[in-house]
């Protein structure tokens, strides 16, 4: 015979705690929550079960402000708008933008984290060996710094290292790894005889990493700011029609390299 409490254990949470009547969200009845806690705050309490505020809130909020979109050329945008013309809902074009989101085109804010914690490990006097060490194991694309559009620089950068700066100055985060994040710049000046800026990846990564985020949450929080964008583009898109849009007009062909 299965006794109730094991079928309770089947699922574990800490998350949510509910009853008829009573919703209560980390600890926290949600009408208590409601009115008084801003969405970004929100999202911090639920992955973390700490509670964010101040400087350490607007420096989060920033980093999600910054990454809402980057235009139709961006896959996971195209593709939400591709998935809005096929007849499906908003949720499902969402979904299809969303799970674009991969390794090479939303991972980078998680590489760029590990990366700054390796380059904290060496010490002050390792950065080369560190980079050295880095590229070994996974290549020579450094992930955080230059963009293929944005030259000489992203314009997202700077204005959150500025915050940063000025969460720093306030004492509520440390600023190492804005630091570290300069250092690479300076070095891959040096080494590439020209700028190598940190882009919106290196900038995000500097602050989920001063707040303390394991790496793999930078990139789930990318994947819940850019929803935003898809969300977005995926109801203009709706709003402007069209049916089976395809990533070209349907002018233009591929290329076929068969016999």
């Amino acid at each position: 015979m299965t006794d109730a409490k094991d079928v309770s254990d089947w699922w574990r949470t800490a998350i949510i705690d509910m009853e008829p009547g009573r919703i209560h969200l980390r600890g926290r009845p949600v009408q208590d929550l409601i009115g008084t806690t801003g969405f970004a705050q929100m999202i911090w309490l639920m992955v973390t079960g700490e509670e964010i505020q101040g400087h350490r809130a607007a420096l989060f909020e920033a980093a999600l402000v910054a990454a809402v979109d980057h235009g139709p050329q961006a896959p996971s945008i195209a593709a939400a708008r591709m998935a809005a013309t096929c007849g499906v809902g908003l949720q499902s074009a969402m979904a299809t933008g969303l799970n674009m989101l991969g390794d090479v085109h939303g991972g980078a804010g998680e590489q760029a984290v590990e990366l700054y914690r390796a380059v904290e490990q060496s010490g002050p006097d390792g950065l080369a060996v560190a980079l050295d060490d880095w590229r070994a194991a996974h290549g020579r694309y450094l992930p955080g710094f230059g963009h293929r559009f944005h030259k000489p620089v992203d314009p997202r950068a700077p204005r959150l290292l500025a915050l940063v700066d000025e969460a720093a100055d306030a004492g509520v985060v440390a600023g190492a790894y804005a630091e570290i994040g300069r250092a690479i710049e300076g070095h891959l000046a040096r080494e590439r005889g020209k700028p190598v800026p940190m882009n919106i990846d290196g900038a995000t990564a500097v602050i989920y990493a001063e707040l303390g985020c394991p790496p793999p949450l930078a990139r789930g929080f990318f994947g819940l700011s850019r929803s935003v964008g898809i969300l977005a583009h995926a109801w203009e898109q709706r709003q402007q029609g069209g049916r089976n849009k395809g990533p070209t007009p349907p002018a233009f062909r591929w290329t076929y390299d068969g016999g």
